[in-house]
């Protein structure tokens, strides 16, 4: 996630506390994501699909931070 951006990643997770939630967030919701996918957290389609949309809304407001970092 943000691999070309990488260096603003890492100053934002030191030096943000709101930051830093959000990331981790998204990290758990990544990993559950996965978990599904592959059969090892077996929910509904229904429910798998809320886990993406969170997982996008979490991301989108990383991105937004780290625009308005500038």
């Amino acid at each position: 996630m943000f691999e070309h951006r990488q260096s603003e990643m890492e100053s934002m997770l030191e030096s943000s506390a709101e930051f830093r939630r959000l990331y981790d967030k998204h990290q758990e919701l990544d990993k559950r994501v996965c978990q599904a996918e592959a059969g090892n957290r077996p929910m509904d389609d229904l429910a798998l699909h809320q886990l993406k949309k969170e997982k996008l809304h979490a991301k989108d407001q990383l991105n937004q931070l780290l625009s308005s970092a500038h």
